[in-house]
């Protein structure tokens, strides 16, 4: 197998080409204070130190034994971490996500939108560390070496998502008694599948049967205070800059049609608004 990726663009190219990344100790974050939108699936566990984050802008810390998982499409905002911070990591391809969603995942995919934090016993932990070091093992082979590789990394996937589904039980039942934790999650969900068609908070409103008023007051509850037009807001402009510093082969009228703007100028004026540069100046002061 060729070395693994360190860039965050390395990482997303890699991954989609290999199906799954599997690294056993990561030591600190990549990035700091940028938001962070993965086409593919990334959980990490814990080992040593902390680490502070945000997650679709909530606060999450997360210590030893604290699984995270990062859905497609999300905002990843690191902030901090201490520097013993250290993590096993597992990147899942969209292509290989797309496939256990439609075999396990399921419905329960919502519940971790919203409670992307478990907290695992020494036990739990290491039962799942047997796992990655199991992918880890049958990742570093080809498939000629290797010719049922990508079915064995799914049925260990399978095996690790049923496990977490186990230790997750009790986190669980106190999300689903919890409507507005089930509501933030469906809401982020519905704004990462539908943000290029419409940034109108009334519309999600009548896709989730509530009224604009006490949707707005059930999310901010949900977010310690964020609207739903500045989550959708905040949501557009990290794709924006997402595409912005990913894509330098696209000018910024065919990123603002790709984001469902019908024309450029209102693109920029919604960038310039909300970031308080243009699109333009953005790109520019970001250049290598």
């Amino acid at each position: 197998m060729e070395q693994k990726p360190f860039s965050l663009e390395e990482i997303v190219r890699y991954v989609e080409q290999n199906d799954i990344i599997v690294e056993r100790e990561v030591h600190r974050f990549s990035a700091y204070n940028v938001d962070l939108v993965f086409p593919c699936v990334i959980i990490t566990l814990c080992l040593r130190g902390s680490a502070h984050a945000l997650y679709d802008m909530q606060d999450m810390r997360q210590t030893k034994n604290e699984l995270g998982l990062i859905m497609p499409g999300h905002i990843m905002h690191p902030i901090e971490c201490s520097d013993d911070y250290t993590f096993a990591r597992l990147i899942i391809s969209a292509k290989m996500f797309n496939e256990l969603q439609e075999w396990v995942f399921g419905w329960d995919a919502e519940k971790f939108h919203k409670a992307p934090m478990c907290r695992l016993t020494d036990e739990q932990a290491a039962r799942l560390l047997t796992i990655i070091e199991q992918l880890e093992y049958i990742n570093s082979h080809s498939e000629e070496e290797m010719p049922l590789r990508y079915q064995i990394m799914q049925s260990l996937l399978v095996v690790g998502h049923g496990m977490l589904n186990l230790f997750r039980q009790e986190q669980d039942r106190q999300w689903l008694q919890d409507r507005r934790t089930g509501l933030f999650a469906r809401f982020s969900e519905l704004v990462v599948a539908h943000y290029t068609e419409t940034r109108d908070a009334k519309y999600y409103a009548e896709q989730l049967h509530l009224s604009p008023k006490h949707f707005t007051k059930l999310i901010r509850e949900a977010t310690n205070g964020i609207s739903p037009f500045e989550w959708i807001e905040q949501y557009v402009i990290t794709q924006a800059k997402r595409r912005i510093l990913q894509q330098p082969e696209r000018t910024l009228q065919q990123i603002s049609y790709d984001l469902g703007f019908c024309e450029p100028t209102a693109f920029h004026r919604y960038f310039k608004r909300v970031t308080g540069m243009t699109a333009r100046e953005y790109r520019l002061l970001n250049q290598p």
